[in-house]
């Protein structure tokens, strides 16, 4: 009788342990895949003469900026291919971004909007830190990625210099357009940020795991 009374309360408590256990390892199934390394790919809002051109194309790096690789020959930009990180020394906490920047060496930059620009650009913590880190995110269905909880990111056209006809990504942080930044003259196009997985190769971790 007394093993059976002990049964009967100890038995909610194991339950309630189970179920616990349970959706923690659900939920450690469900958020995996922020630490697969992936590709980032464009989708435009809304469809124009223009957008044709970023449209399904995939972010690159190069000389600390961020881009929308155009030309599939242009060897010069390095795919984005990165996953989200506990971004060091946070309060509250929160995950930031990072990315592979060569394929020669497993280096790894932080991504970052500047705040100055509000270009998205890339380096180390040194180089980060004085600008917005984060928190990074991505919505639970699509997997867009998402900065300080919306998606505002922008692709604006280049007119000047080496970057003349390239397409660079900026973050609209004050949610104008980026009139107030770039003025009216720009050639901006609201854009999303889908994460795209890296291919699983045999012999290697799913997803190509950092």
């Amino acid at each position: 009788m007394a093993s059976m009374l002990l049964a009967l309360l100890t038995a909610p408590a194991l339950l309630a342990t189970n179920e616990a256990i349970r959706q923690g390892q659900t939920k450690d199934r469900r958020e995996e895949h922020r630490a697969r390394r992936s590709n980032l790919i464009v989708r435009c809002v809304a469809p124009s003469s223009r957008s044709i051109e970023v449209d399904h194309q995939q972010v690159a790096l190069k000389d600390n900026k961020v881009y929308i690789k155009t030309d599939p020959t242009d060897t010069s930009l390095h795919p984005f291919a990165g996953y989200f990180l506990p971004y060091p020394d946070t309060s509250p906490p929160y995950e930031g971004l990072v990315s592979t920047i060569t394929d020669s060496a497993p280096i790894m930059n932080w991504i970052f909007i500047d705040r100055n620009t509000y270009e998205v650009c890339y380096g180390v913590r040194a180089d980060a830190e004085l600008h917005l880190t984060g928190p990074f995110d991505c919505t639970r269905q699509d997997r867009r990625l998402v900065f300080e909880g919306w998606e505002g990111f922008c692709a604006v056209k280049c007119y000047g210099g080496e970057e003349m006809g390239m397409w660079k990504l900026y973050f609209d942080v004050e949610d104008d357009g980026l009139v107030g930044k770039l003025g009216r003259k720009a050639r901006v196009l609201e854009v999303e940020l889908c994460r795209w997985e890296k291919r699983v190769r045999r012999g290697r971790p799913l997803g190509d795991m950092r």
